[in-house]
């Protein structure tokens, strides 16, 4: 009886909880679907102002009293000729200093993150002329076809406005990732990143012998002799896997093509296998023109030009931040009311 209590109160408050939790979202979902939200911003970042603030930092915490003393009234008399240099060009245009744009893109399988690239790339094209330069960290593994395609096509804006377009790539940039690579003018890689990987490839199980076995039928209707050519529960043909292999070949030439445009100085039939290779053997074979990583890259930029990041950030709803602070609350909660109202012995 005791047993049954405990684990009758420990029930009752778990389910008021969840009830209670349940309410709470259906009317905060339902004042999100009224409300009228911004779905993005950019954000930019003055990454050369924060170089500067990194370096005066570090010296600061070397130097002396008495060498700080120096440096201050140093620094002092610069800004004062400064000053004076400013005053003198006010009434002349200045020269326009050379810029470095940042852009980050970590790609996913479906490449989703192509929307906020293609709001980063429509605002630096907005101010960005042939003496800039946009600089890509790219990361990303590959997915599918369209959607990096679409990314790459992105790129290439950059390109087809005259602007020079470098991307680096510290970790891996394959298959899809390496489709976005090339269309750059300059590729650096880390040595140990993983590059490569110019082939196609697609997968899937069939249960059409366990559906058989449990006498279960599938049936499959279509209007076109391909349009459905391999499926996951039917029984597939011979000449449904030989028109799926022949469109996986036209899609394998399609990329190899894209690649060879932009880098013709490749050995297709070494680097088009669908195989993969570490940076130092990439630069080997032409897939990528230096070994070195973007924050080397970054830091020596920054000394000739202003290095600016852009980001475009696609905010949450209201709905979406609270469901999933709910959730937190729900785990962490249910976590307590179970080791309060333990009904196992410890």
């Amino acid at each position: 009886m005791e047993f049954l209590y405990e684990y009758g109160l420990f029930l009752a408050k778990t389910i008021t909880f969840v009830l209670a939790v349940i309410a709470i979202l259906v009317a905060i979902t339902a004042a999100a679907m009224k409300q009228k939200h911004k779905k993005g911003e950019l954000e930019i970042t003055d990454l050369s102002e924060h170089f500067e603030d990194v370096e005066d930092e570090i010296v600061h915490s070397l130097l002396s009293k008495e060498q700080l003393k120096a440096k201050e009234k140093a620094d002092k008399k610069l800004a004062k000729e400064k000053a004076k240099a400013d005053k003198k060009l006010a009434n002349e245009e200045p020269e326009q200093q050379p810029r470095l744009f940042v852009i980050d893109f970590n790609g996913s399988i479906d490449a989703k993150e192509v929307t906020s690239l293609r709001e980063e790339i429509s605002a630096l094209l907005m101010v960005a002329n042939d003496k800039d330069e946009v600089f890509v960290r790219l990361e990303s593994g590959g997915g599918m076809v369209h959607g990096y395609g679409l990314a790459s096509s992105q790129l290439d804006r950059i390109k087809q406005n005259n602007i020079p377009l470098t991307i680096a790539v510290d970790k891996v940039a394959a298959s899809g990732g390496y489709m976005m690579a090339c269309v750059a003018d300059k590729i650096i890689s880390a040595p140990f990143a993983i590059l490569g990987s110019i082939g196609v490839i697609a997968q899937l199980p069939n249960f059409h012998k366990l559906l058989k076995k449990h006498d279960v039928d599938f049936e499959q209707f279509t209007a076109g002799e391909f349009k459905r050519t391999v499926t996951m529960f039917g029984e597939n043909t011979e000449k449904g896997r030989e028109k799926f292999i022949e469109e996986l070949e036209e899609t394998h030439v399609l990329f190899k093509n894209y690649v060879s445009e932009r880098r013709p100085e490749l050995d297709l039939a070494k680097v088009a296998t669908g195989e993969h290779w570490f940076g130092t053997k990439a630069k080997e074979l032409g897939l990528v023109d230096e070994i070195s990583t973007s924050d080397d890259y970054l830091y020596s930029a920054n000394k000739t030009r202003k290095v600016v990041a852009i980001k475009y950030v696609i905010h949450k709803s209201l709905a979406e931040k609270f469901s999933k602070a709910a959730s937190l609350t729900i785990e962490n909660t249910v976590g307590k009311l179970w080791q309060n109202n333990r009904i196992f012995p410890s």
